[in-house]
């Protein structure tokens, strides 16, 4: 066999390498870019003919802070996720240790988000959740998210955030003049965008529902689907 017949043969094989290669790349994007979807989710919508909720995720957002409403809010509404991207995410489970002086982070579910940011029409949802975890402290940035959050505001529809979801409001500079809850550590973020902060365990101030953290969630969501009712008749 010549020279260039083993170029040849070589050439081909190297060009089936690719191609397999980016064959497989095209369907994890297609999964995802984690290449695993949710467990936590059906694949039709539930209440399809009911008010929606939006919740708002991104990875590192808390597991109990996401689901507890997630799963609550489904009985009566449709619930829809929101994320930077149309994306499967990874939540995550902040708990106290022995030895720690903060909560410890251990990885959680996975969730998948049914839309981008972007791509959210604030217009078609009665009500918005933020849950705590890390993830407020860069969701915070996203234009896309702070223009739905205004949108919630300067209409007046419920809006619950707990933990570090204030953040987000925060930095959407909504808050100001307004009573505020959550947990001490996010103290100087909401008393530096003009809110007042109180220890309650669960406040609302006007369309505004706050709850500090996991031990609050069942008074925080029997108030606020309260809310959603009354805004909905309206």
């Amino acid at each position: 066999m010549n020279r260039k017949c083993i170029i040849g043969i070589i050439t081909l094989c190297m060009l089936g390498i690719m191609g397999w290669t980016m064959a497989q790349t095209l369907e994890e994007i297609q999964r995802g870019r984690h290449g695993k979807r949710s467990s936590l989710k059906t694949e039709k919508s539930q209440n399809i003919d009911k008010a929606k909720v939006l919740i708002v995720i991104g990875d590192g957002a808390e597991v109990l802070d996401t689901m507890y409403p997630f799963f609550r809010l489904a009985e009566d509404y449709q619930v829809v996720v929101a994320g930077p991207e149309k994306e499967t995410y990874h939540l995550v489970i902040h708990q106290l240790k022995p030895g720690w002086d903060i909560t410890e982070e251990s990885p959680g579910y996975l969730l998948d988000s049914d839309v981008a940011f972007s791509d959210v029409k604030p217009e078609e949802y009665a009500a918005l959740v933020l849950p705590g975890g890390r993830a407020p402290e860069y969701l915070r940035y996203d234009e896309d998210l702070l223009k739905i959050i205004k949108h919630f505001f300067a209409k007046n529809k419920p809006v619950a955030s707990i933990c570090h979801g204030v953040e987000i409001l925060a930095t959407a500079d909504v808050i100001r003049n307004r009573k505020v809850t959550t947990i001490p550590k996010c103290r100087f973020d909401v008393q530096a965008c003009g809110a007042e902060y109180v220890i309650d365990p669960v406040i609302q101030s006007g369309n505004l529902l706050c709850a500090r953290g996991k031990k609050d969630m069942a008074e925080w969501m029997k108030i606020f689907t309260t809310m959603i009712k009354d805004a909905i008749r309206k």
